[in-house]
């Protein structure tokens, strides 16, 4: 089975509970070369109720981008969640363009190290 893909038909009554990691190549499968490394821990909670499925998800840990100022690397701490409520067209719920969607918005829109932390080699050359 692939991460963040779960088997409705192979579910158990009840809520099912799921761990997946995701590291820098599932933000490569969409394409996103802002995010240099990953090291995130989705835990998902589906309940399968025939036609529609609730998944609660959690995402934590954290990415590393480019600092906006200096261009070094900067690790930026993710804690997101969401609960979706789904129609899947298939036996299967793939919940990998949510996980995708609700760590990119959580990042913030301006990504720089803390006051003094950016490369005093690169920051030299903006105030000039």
């Amino acid at each position: 089975m692939q991460p963040f893909v779960v088997k409705l038909t192979s579910l158990a009554p009840g809520k099912s509970h799921f761990t997946w990691h995701a590291g820098p190549e599932f933000f490569e499968i969409f394409g996103n070369e802002e995010i240099l490394d990953a090291d995130l821990e989705v835990t998902a909670g589906i309940a399968n109720h025939g036609l529609t499925a609730d998944a609660a998800c959690v995402v934590s840990g954290s990415v590393t981008v480019a600092c906006d100022r200096c261009l070094e690397d900067l690790v930026i701490p993710v804690e997101t969640s969401f609960e979706e409520t789904y129609t899947p067209e298939s036996d299967e719920l793939d919940l990998r363009q949510d996980v995708y969607d609700y760590v990119c918005i959580s990042l913030p829109i301006q990504r720089v190290h803390p006051e003094g932390e950016c490369n005093q080699e690169t920051t030299k050359y903006l105030s000039k």
